[in-house]
Parts: structure tokens; sequence; C-alpha cells
């Protein structure tokens, strides 16, 4: 048997002259957590429409289990889902809710009551098997949409956006939750998100999406740490993007002449190939920078005038003018302590990183 839950082969959709998503190949290990990640019409939810049967693709395949099921109905895939929108029966207790598409599959009563009962114990909501859905809160009501999909066992679990209506902590709690169930059943699920956050925090790999194609596929440590376009960069977290020419290369560390006050600085390649005398983008991580008084220190540095100082609860973020017309603030981040170091507004510093912290991005 493949090791290859969910093969998406050439899969392409149009609308009239718009392509929701170019023509695609992607393999789903089993067990795998792939969360599809992008901004607004960058043709995740198309994707996922796609693998779940609501839309019809113009070209190419789905394979579940290497079965061809790309022109199948839904409920021919073995697939659950599971939506921002609980979507529960309201007139329906909650036993009842879990327990309905095992009812759909002619299960036995007693041993649909049983399994619905084991979806309880695994999302840790056996106590309210009598209530109905208006008596549970939204986190709740989310987990017992889980219990739902989980109960018929499907190969593939599908989530489109599943925790956008609720609130931060509750959201930070429901992450924890969907690993841990996860793990212990071991079932494929493809994410649907734009939250960047819950990308990393979740996945075993993101497949980042632009244009309605796949910009990079790969764990989340790839995708923050090496990405492969300005847009990965850019769009995966917070950066510092400072433009340069690479000066000299030495295996995979390149010496780069930044276009901010000229200071030469090292960096990583991120794998594409690379020349020296090409244009560059130095992404910085702004964790990765080190502050110090201007002057002070050895190696290569930018100096900035201090703008702000914004602290975000667990960082502290300090924002510094390069002295550049037009040009973006340094970012420079750091955990968030009591005693830290006070720096004053207009006061000049300095900052320096390490050459493995930072990645050259050819343009």
């Amino acid at each position: 048997m493949s090791s290859s839950n969910l093969q998406i082969s050439g899969l392409g959709k149009r609308y009239g002259d718009f392509v929701a998503l170019a023509p695609t190949h992607l393999d789903v290990a089993r067990g795998e957590f792939l969360t599809l990640l992008g901004p607004s019409g960058s043709g995740k939810t198309t994707l996922l429409s796609l693998i779940a049967g609501l839309a019809q693709p113009d070209e190419g395949q789905v394979l579940i289990d290497g079965a061809d099921v790309t022109y199948g109905a839904p409920y021919e895939r073995d697939i659950g889902m599971v939506f921002q929108n609980y979507a529960l029966f309201p007139h329906m207790s909650i036993e009842e809710n879990i327990a309905f598409p095992l009812k759909m599959r002619k299960v036995p009563a007693a041993e649909a009551r049983r399994r619905a009962m084991e979806a309880l114990e695994m999302v840790r909501l056996p106590h309210v098997a009598a209530r109905l859905p208006r008596e549970l809160s939204g986190g709740q009501q989310q987990r017992i949409a889980l219990a739902r999909c989980m109960v018929y066992r499907p190969a593939i679990i599908l989530m489109d956006e599943p925790l956008g209506a609720l609130d931060k902590k509750l959201r930070d709690q429901m992450q924890l939750e969907i690993k841990r169930i996860h793990r212990e059943l071991g079932t494929t699920i493809v994410y649907v998100t734009h939250d960047q956050e819950e990308a990393m925090t979740m996945s075993d790999r993101i497949c980042l999406m632009n244009g309605g194609a796949i910009e990079q596929l790969g764990t989340p440590a790839d995708l923050y740490f090496r990405p492969r376009t300005l847009f990965v960069a850019d769009f995966l977290g917070e950066s510092n993007l400072l433009r340069g020419i690479v000066d000299s290369i030495d295996g995979d560390t390149l010496s780069v002449k930044l276009e901010r006050q000229g200071v030469t600085g090292l960096a990583l390649s991120n794998g594409a190939p690379v020349r020296a005398g090409q244009q560059v983008t130095l992404m910085l991580r702004p964790q990765n920078l080190r502050i110090s008084a201007a002057g002070a220190g050895g190696g290569p540095s930018l100096t900035g005038r201090l703008l702000d100082v914004m602290v975000t609860g667990s960082l502290t973020k300090l924002y510094l003018d390069p002295g550049i017309a037009d040009a973006e603030p340094i970012v420079v981040a750091y955990p968030t302590q009591r005693q830290a170091e006070h720096y004053a507004i207009g006061q000049s510093l300095s900052v320096s990183w390490q050459a493995a912290d930072a990645v050259a991005i050819p343009e």
C-alpha cells in the first residue's frame, strides 16, 4: 500500500478566464497534518473543495488510497469535513448529532451509541451527551463537530478554517486539542487557514499558496528559516528585507553588500542558484538581530535611530530608522523581561547578526 493517503495530480480549476487553481501536484502522507495556507484568493479553499468533491476540476486527478475519486460525489469519498460553521442539528441531542453519520451508514443503534460516546470521550465532553447544541459554548460545539467527523473513522479529515469564529484564547486551546486528537488517531488531516501562527503551530508540513499555485511546500521550519521566494519571506512571520548585491560566494555562505549604509554582511543561500554580482534580498528575522550602542562590537552591523518601543506581551519590539528615504524601519525583537535594558527614543543603536540567521533570496 502506498504511503501517500492523498495524491493530487495536475489538478486545476478555472472560472471563465480566471484561474482559481493552476495545475497542481501534491502528495499527502498517511497520518500527516498538512496545512493549506495563504491569503484570500490564493487557491487554498478551491483545492480543498476539489479534494472534498464539492467542486469538479477542469483537469487532473484526485486519488484517495489509490482510488480515483476525481469526479465522485463527497459521500463516495472516505473523508470527513469540519467547517467554521459547526452545522450541528439544533433539534438533536449531542449524542444524536455525533451518531447521525453512523445512522446514515446503517450502523446498528447500539453500536452507533457506543462509538458516539467513544468520540465524546476523545474530545473530553462525555458529560454533554444529552444536551442540545444551543446549551454549549462555541468551543464545545466545535469539539462536537470534530467528534461527529471522527466517529465513522474516515481516512482523511478536511478542515476549512474551523477555528476562525473563536476568540484567540479559545482558538489556542482548540489548536492543542486538535493536535492531541491527531496524534491519538493517526488520521490524515488537510487543514485550511489564513492564520500563519496557527499553521506554524499545528502542521507537519505547510503548503503555502499564492495566486492559485503552490509557492512553497515544506515543514514550518523550512518555510520560516529558508523561504524560497520573497512572498514566502514576507508572508510567513515578521521579517526585515534588505536589498543588496552578492559580493562573493563561499559554499552556502554569501557575502552581500547591502544598499542600506553600504554595509557588507554574511548570509546563507536559500538553495536557489546565485552568482557574484547578482541582486538579492537579505531576510533577517527580528528575533535574530542583536542590539548594542552604535559603534560597539565588531563585525557587520546596521545603525539606526530608535523610533519606537512596543511591548506586545511576550516580545518587546524596537523600531529603528535606518536613515534612508522611504526605507522600512528595522525591527528588532527579544523576550520581554522586567529587568531589561531601557532604550530612549531617538537613541542611536546598532544591530548585528550571524550568517546562519540570515537568508539571501535571489530576485
